[in-house]
């Protein structure tokens, strides 16, 4: 995120002008700088529910202004979840909780699972809780689940997609599996890996959606928001 105390002959706030609503709440405020050609530009606020890096990145890269509020909610899977319905679920009460608080403004939720034999493998608790998903995932396929939630109480609005790719590692070693756990990097990650970043090394095959894997599907994210006008290319 840029600060424009240090850049403010580079930034331009947008906000001010079109989104006057966006700083309340003392949540984090994201903008483009002013040199930035944006991909989509959106309408409507928006708020993303969400504290993670990789989906912030993707918005930011879309040029999208908007402000993060983290939602607050128990993630334990329910006896006799599947890990689809699981998944929706945590999206649509992610998306809910902020939006009780925020009526009139687009809300952008998402969750992630990992899915083995419909076993689903969230963030570990530790390094050796890592290292054990890692080596179950280790030649084998398995499914990243992201299921992302659309409100607007307002305007009656709640829609929720899932998507599924599968991923295919390959038969690395205990040892090369210890390495990429003590980097630090499988510890936030649900099922012990990030795509986008030193874990990539792990992936033999992609069948699906990449931006799936890392975290938001790009494409049925873009095409909520493009249906509702809450943004134009």
């Amino acid at each position: 995120m840029s600060d424009c105390n240090h850049l403010d002959e580079k930034c331009e706030l947008i906000h001010h002008n079109h989104f006057p609503d966006l700083a309340k709440k003392n949540s984090i405020l994201f903008y483009r700088e002013a040199n930035m050609n944006p991909i989509v530009v959106n309408t409507e606020e928006i708020i993303l529910a969400s504290g993670s890096p990789r989906r912030r990145a993707y918005f930011e890269d879309l040029g999208l202004v908007f402000r993060v509020v983290s939602a607050d909610i128990e993630e334990r899977l329910k006896p006799g979840e599947m890990s689809l319905a699981y998944v929706k679920r945590l999206a649509q009460e992610k998306a809910r909780a902020v939006a009780d608080e925020n009526s009139k403004s687009w809300i952008v939720a998402a969750d992630t699972v990992v899915c083995f034999n419909e076993m689903v493998l969230e963030k570990p608790d530790n390094e050796q809780q890592a290292l054990k998903m890692l080596m179950r995932l280790a030649g084998n396929d398995h499914l990243v689940r992201t299921a992302v939630c659309l409100i607007n109480l307002s305007l009656s609005v709640c829609e929720v997609v899932a998507v599924t790719s599968r991923v295919s590692f390959w038969s690395f070693s205990e040892e090369l599996a210890w390495a990429y756990v003590q980097s630090g990097e499988p510890l936030d990650k649900a099922g012990s890996y990030g795509i986008q970043g030193k874990g990539a090394f792990l992936v033999r095959e992609i069948r699906g959606s990449y931006s799936n894997v890392v975290g938001l599907p790009l494409f049925e994210l873009l095409e909520m928001l493009n249906r509702h006008g809450v943004i134009v290319s």
